[in-house]
């Protein structure tokens, strides 16, 4: 069944360290990652998680914070405990289903940790599934593993606000036979809890014959705290060609640096009713612009979705391969979220901090690629925001 492991706090700092560099711009902000591992610390917790292969025989859902990151800005340890137990309570409610294991929907610095606090908050009644559902963040629920037209139905999807208990909480209960349905269902759920929201679906168990199984990407979650370590452990930060090489070796994706040490010099964001952050982040090669002879735009929607340059006909990197930022001044990877941006971009000032931004083109994991349905999705998101081009190879 593959190898077991037992993460404490060290390790869910390096899974949240690996995931800001792997989840291509998504999956929730590292600084608040970061801050919800100390609160954890600080609230004495010295146990174990369990991680490992899914053993088709367990009680098993995906579980994650969905929603736009701006909205979720400071994310606290209690606001995600509180989403986890109201979310899990309705699903147990609604299914009869104790769940024994959680499975991250993604990587990202906040919803590789989600699962973890929740099997930390079971007292060691729930583990942790060593994989999830894309090897990088993503927009939307099409775009993951779990999704294929001959995979489990997602619902019941459950979404359940952070109120401090079950009674003030508010929750829905979705249900739809496609990804796309819960997707589209749970936009204006979200929005109307505020701008984020606990979310349980995928339900894995006898009655459907524990369907989840070989739906996910295997190992990923080792592979975050991988990385993690090697960025934590480093006594000067890593160079860029370094990180990639480490991203190569780890996962065994193809990895390479496309811009080093750039500048931030424009951000624009905007958050949709869906509850998703788009925006363009302009970087170019000296922190004033006007100095620059090299500029690149990226366009994200919650994730890194295009990058052009200015002086090309063709785009640098197309999802579904990730668009990966790392920092050169400080040793860390990053999302789009404002209070990770704010170390390399000053919004007040409209003006660089003067840290360096790196990004790192990884090859698209070939599950995720292959998954019937997902680069169509990938496609469809990016006609949206204006490129209509071909998509790149498996």
């Amino acid at each position: 069944m593959g190898n077991v492991y037992s993460y404490g706090l060290t390790d869910f700092q390096a899974i949240a360290t690996g995931a800001a560099v792997l989840a291509s711009g998504g999956g929730g902000s590292y600084h608040d990652a970061c801050a919800i591992v100390q609160q954890l610390a600080d609230q004495g917790y010295t146990g174990t998680v369990q991680v490992q292969d899914y053993d088709g025989a367990t009680n098993a859902c995906v579980l994650a914070i969905m929603g736009s990151p701006d909205a979720a800005d400071n994310l606290t340890l209690t606001a995600v405990q509180n989403s986890i137990s109201n979310t899990v309570a309705v699903m147990q409610a609604y299914t009869g289903m104790q769940p024994g294991a959680f499975i991250p929907v993604e990587i990202g610095p906040i919803n590789s940790l989600v699962p973890l606090i929740g099997a930390a908050m079971s007292g060691g009644s729930i583990w942790v599934v060593n994989g999830d559902g894309a090897g990088r963040a993503v927009p939307e629920l099409p775009q993951t593993t779990f999704a294929a037209p001959t995979g489990p139905a997602p619902s019941p999807a459950v979404l359940a606000s952070d109120a401090p208990t079950l009674v003030a909480a508010e929750y829905a209960v979705l249900g739809s036979a496609t990804a796309s349905g819960i997707e589209s269902l749970a936009g204006g759920v979200v929005g109307g809890f505020g701008g984020y929201s606990g979310i349980a679906m995928w339900p894995s168990n006898a009655g459907n014959q524990f369907a989840l199984s070989g739906s996910y990407i295997p190992g990923t979650l080792e592979q975050a705290r991988q990385l993690g370590l090697q960025l934590l452990q480093a006594v000067t930060p890593l160079s860029t060609q370094a990180v990639a090489a480490g991203i190569e070796e780890i996962t065994g994706r193809a990895a390479r640096a496309v811009v080093s040490n750039f500048f931030i010099t424009s951000v624009t964001q905007s958050t949709s009713s869906a509850s998703l952050d788009s925006g363009i982040i302009r970087l170019d090669n000296a922190p004033d612009p006007a100095q620059s002879t090299e500029t690149h735009y990226l366009y994200n929607l919650n994730e890194n979705l295009i990058m052009y340059s200015a002086a090309s006909t063709t785009p640098d990197i197309i999802a579904p391969d990730s668009i990966c930022y790392y920092s050169e001044s400080t040793g860390r990877g990053f999302s789009n979220a404002s209070d990770d941006l704010a170390q390399y971009f000053d919004a007040a000032s409209g003006r660089s901090t003067g840290n360096t931004v790196s990004v790192i083109a990884v090859q698209t994991a070939p599950q995720l690629y292959n998954t019937p349905g997902v680069v169509a999705s990938f496609a469809a998101l990016l006609r949206n925001i204006g490129y209509a081009g071909g998509m790149p190879p498996a």
